[in-house]
């Protein structure tokens, strides 16, 4: 039993109630590999691709919100995990990876699947730790069981992240025959940590009031966020008892709030700088993660409020406004109710916060009407495809966006209030393409909810391999939107001018998901007119067991079009 200190990794990994590993295919990292198998309170599976893998791991860990191990062998298979640790790194998941590797002395020694991988992903991990490569030493068994603990607490420290674990292994990395039983001690040590909780001390408090007392235009942003009901209970008090004007992207998870500022993307582009004037706050009080809205970011930046309070749990700050004056460690929903609890200000004071909010409001309205007039034609566009899905998203499900025009589609038309029960995600820490799908497909994987990802081609055909594996998915449904190209980059201003845009920035392709959908065994949907759209979305949402793509084919020349006259018909309506 000489890698029991090995074994007994998977031991505590159950205990700390980390039960889902990822394993990916290899012998270097086999005494892992039959650990996490054989030990009864584990569930693993296994995906060739350790790009993919990284990225399903993602999903699990998004969904369970628990760590959740990724295993793989040695070499340039560590590398591929590389870009789903950094997303889950600026996303704050928590990921336990945990590579193995040759002995020290036989790096660059011209032996098999051997690299540098001490430190491999840098700052893209909350800690790096290197096992002893001597497993039968007390000494060395003592520091493995303490790494272990250490880095499964540490992926759970707020905020959370990815750890990674170097595990260098020598030969024979199998049991021998007839003694290939593999056991867990009993009493394997638990290092459990402690936190208290942190509350605004009575001075604080005190100050704050004051200060809340001398502003008369005050507005809340919520930035990415996981969907939380003491969150969405907080945030409608405090707007209906101090009538705070509430914006959020979609990503935000607060459309069940009611009410709220959700389409900001689209009129701070084509408002006038007069109007935009006008909405500028004296206090900005700020939570979450990244913002999708550019416009929102650029408004906040260029009209800067007096004070900008922003809460979060710990960690590091992103100042991303330019205007951060206080920063409260503290649990949003907990700094809002205290919010709820001042008292309400002196009449006149708080008739200027009223129409505050309601000149929001207004444009909000605006929006949502003109985005009502301009889909009542039937014409098929990417966008109107978004808007039918999001209108009939069944409760209690899981709407996963990719990266480029996905996202922001889905942040132009939003949610309604009455959507209920239904989780947004987008791997929005890096915002990249290159795991959109196996993120989704890792949701789908560890929850029963039916999961709806919105996805472009470039995405959708960049991540394949998220299907490449022996497990089911029949809660699994993929919109995918391919104008056979990165429209995004059509739409900006800079590339699209080029005259290499068409080749080298969006990148022509010419696939369709049908023969993709046959090898493996997805059910295949096409939308090609718009009188279909109501019959297609109904079978594609039905809760028969199975994966479906519905495909929306098109080009980017026309999608571009519908998108410019958008936005080309709210600046019309500032100019009347």
């Amino acid at each position: 039993m000489r890698y029991q200190p090995i074994y007994d990794i998977a031991e505590i990994c159950a205990r700390k109630n980390v039960t889902e590993v990822v394993l990916c295919p290899g012998s270097r990292c086999a005494p892992l590999t039959l650990a996490f198998t054989r030990h009864p309170g584990i569930t693993t599976r296994t995906f060739s691709d350790e790009r993919s893998a990284g990225f399903i791991a993602l999903g699990i860990a998004q969904s369970i919100r628990r760590p959740v191990v990724v295993v793989c062998t040695s070499g340039t298979a560590v590398y591929n995990l590389a870009p789903a640790i950094a997303e889950a790194f600026f996303s704050h998941t928590p990921l336990v990876v945990i590579t193995a590797d040759r002995p020290g002395e036989w790096i660059a020694q011209h032996d098999g699947q051997t690299i540098y991988q001490s430190e491999v992903f840098g700052k893209h991990v909350k800690k790096y730790f290197e096992l002893p490569q001597d497993y039968e030493h007390p000494d060395s068994v003592w520091a493995i069981n303490r790494m272990a603990n250490e880095a499964l607490n540490l992926s759970l420290q707020k905020p959370c992240g990815p750890i990674h674990i170097n595990a260098p292994f020598r030969e024979p990395l199998y049991p021998s025959k007839g003694e290939d039983t593999i056991s867990f001690t009993k009493n394997a040590r638990e290092i459990r940590e402690h936190f208290g909780v942190s509350h605004l001390p009575t001075p604080m408090k005190q100050r704050l009031a004051r200060e809340w007392a001398g502003f008369d235009k005050v507005l809340l942003v919520g930035g990415q966020h996981v969907r939380d009901a003491r969150l969405t209970s907080a945030v409608r008090t405090f707007r209906d008892k101090h009538h705070v004007p509430v914006v959020h992207d979609v990503i935000s998870n607060l459309h069940e709030v009611g009410s709220t500022i959700g389409h900001s993307d689209l009129f701070l582009g084509q408002a006038s700088e007069n109007h935009r004037e006008m909405l500028r706050p004296d206090l900005l009080i700020t939570f979450g993660h990244s913002l999708i809205s550019k416009n929102l970011k650029i408004f906040l930046r260029k009209y800067p409020a007096i004070k900008h309070w922003h809460i979060q749990h710990q960690g590091p700050v992103a100042d991303t406004f330019k205007t951060v004056t206080d920063v409260f460690f503290s649990d949003p929903h907990a700094f809002i109710d205290f919010l709820s609890s001042l008292e309400v200000k002196e009449s006149f004071e708080l008739q200027k916060q009223k129409n505050y909010g309601g000149l929001w409001e207004i444009e909000e309205r605006r929006t949502v009407r003109l985005l009502d007039e301009f889909f009542e034609d039937a014409q098929v566009s990417e966008l109107a495809v978004v808007k039918a899905l999001l209108e009939r998203v069944p409760e209690g499900s899981n709407v996963h966006l990719a990266n480029s025009m996905s996202v922001r589609y889905a942040n132009f038309i939003g949610l309604q209030q009455d959507t209920k029960e239904v989780s947004v995600f987008a791997n929005r820490g890096t915002s990249g393409i290159d795991g959109s799908t196996s993120t989704a497909v890792g949701h789908a994987l560890s929850s029963p909810k039916m999961n709806i990802l919105i996805t472009g081609d470039l995405a959708f055909f960049y991540d394949r391999n998220a299907f490449w594996h022996n497990y089911s998915l029949p809660n699994l449904r993929v919109l995918l939107l391919n104008n056979h190209g990165g429209l995004i980059f059509d739409v900006l201003d800079g590339p699209s001018s080029m005259p290499e845009a068409r080749e080298y920035f969006i990148t022509r392709q010419g696939l369709t998901a049908r023969k993709l959908c046959e090898e493996f065994g997805i059910e295949h949907l096409r939308l090609d007119n718009a009188r279909k759209i109501k019959n297609l979305l109904s079978d594609f949402l039905s809760p028969e067991p199975g994966p479906k793509v519905l495909e929306v084919e098109g080009d980017t020349g026309t999608n571009k079009v519908v998108f410019e006259r958008l936005k080309s018909q709210i600046k019309q309506s500032y100019e009347l």
